[in-house]
């Protein structure tokens, strides 16, 4: 009996028994979301023992083959990951209800930590107590360059494109710069592709839907926000567009955010700049969400109401490209994982992308003042980073008690 045969019950029971599933599912996304310390390699575990070992929502392969193609893909992998699986199980209803319960904690918090920080601002108060936890936030940006550099980049072609893309993004601080890099980056090595074992290959079945919103978004945001100048929307297309260029997770979102927000719009001060990404690293779920931050602060002079817009139309500037490429490529992917350029122009890519985290440690690096406590700040998060076990939010919380006793 086929489907349209089945009695009425029958297939209202079916529908029943899957929307149960769909909510267990959300469920288990919320329990990731809140305890998901530690950025995209930690929440990488925790998608293994939860959506695998204990839920069975797809194998373990599967898993890390979707997780591979988020890491090539622009955009926070640890959330399109999630979605992808989302996708998977119930489709784009249920994958867009996974993005909103896995970024709504987050975001949330990192809203209210700037409205917080807004008010300390505006009342005149002394943020002294900040003074550790900007350091520390340098510090966790070279540990981030550090160990991406050393995980990614193990070829002399692409230390060589590290080096050049440090350089340069350093150098030359424009927008523009980074996709210029990745764009050049990924041709550079995408030229040895007979380097790589060749696959036998499959028709491609590609839907384009998911990309045309994408790319129409992204047209519309910016002629709309250059005709109207209006500030919401020229904060969401900022981050749409910013959203769709970020190649390496969370890390690799800072020199972009920095470059644009502090050194080319002056939305914030560097010194705010540090307070929320430091902020970030002590709360669960995605690092993106610091964009929350920035928007809200971008808005400040509207008031709290300006500044909850802000922190919403940069989330969801930041988070729907990511979303919308992951619905587009999640479709044709075992095929087109099997052409070598591809294969070949990721090695250039992640090298690039590398050499940006880096850059963007000296940039945060020079509103310090060079004094021997912030050196030290920075050296001795670094450190307790790479050589201890320490959790993220520990060393921070601890350097927002050091300001407050101090």
């Amino acid at each position: 009996m086929d489907r349209t045969q089945r009695p009425w019950y029958s297939q209202g029971i079916v529908t029943s028994i899957r929307r149960v599933r769909y909510f267990i599912f959300l469920r288990d996304v919320l329990i990731l979301t809140v305890s998901a310390f530690g950025g995209p390699q930690a929440h990488l575990t925790l998608l293994l023992k939860m959506m695998v070992e204990k839920r069975r929502y797809l194998s373990e392969k599967d898993l890390m083959e979707l997780h591979a193609l988020c890491q090539i893909l622009p955009g926070p992998s640890s959330t399109q990951t999630n979605t992808a699986i989302g996708y998977r199980i119930g489709g784009p209803k249920l994958a867009f209800l996974t993005l909103l319960v896995w970024m709504l904690p987050a975001v949330t918090l990192m809203t209210t930590a700037a409205v917080i920080f807004s008010n300390i601002q505006e009342k005149e108060l002394s943020l002294e107590f900040t003074r550790f936890i900007q350091p520390m936030a340098v510090g966790f940006v070279f540990y981030a360059a550090y160990t991406l550099s050393v995980k990614v980049v193990n070829t002399q072609a692409g230390i060589l494109i590290m080096v050049v893309a440090t350089v340069v993004s350093f150098l030359i601080r424009k927008p523009y710069i980074y996709p210029l890099l990745l764009l050049l980056a990924g041709v550079a090595t995408a030229i040895k592709y007979r380097s790589h074992p060749r696959q036998q290959k499959e028709k491609l079945n590609i839907r384009w839907g998911n990309l045309t919103i994408w790319i129409t978004i992204l047209i519309t945001a910016a002629i709309i926000g250059g005709i109207t100048q209006s500030l919401p929307v020229r904060i969401f297309e900022n981050f749409y567009r910013n959203g769709s260029l970020i190649f390496g997770g969370g890390q690799v979102l800072i020199p972009l955010l920095y470059t644009e927000f502090v050194d080319f719009k002056a939305y914030l001060t560097s010194e705010e700049f540090l307070t929320g990404y430091a902020l970030v690293q002590a709360i669960p779920g995605p690092v993106f969400s610091f964009s929350a931050f920035i928007g809200s602060l971008a808005m400040r002079s509207y008031g709290i109401i300006g500044e909850i817009i802000g922190a919403l139309v940069a989330s969801l500037g930041i988070f729907l490209p990511g979303t919308f490429l992951i619905f587009f490529m999640v479709r044709f992917w075992d095929g087109l994982k099997k052409y070598r350029v591809i294969k070949a122009s990721l090695e250039g890519i992640v090298a690039a992308s590398s050499g940006m985290v880096i850059a963007a440690a000296l940039l945060l690096l020079e509103p310090l003042s060079l004094s021997l406590l912030n050196i030290g700040v920075v050296i001795g998060t670094a450190l307790l980073l790479q050589f201890t076990k320490i959790p993220a939010p520990v060393i921070i919380l601890s350097g927002l008690l050091l300001g407050i006793v101090f």
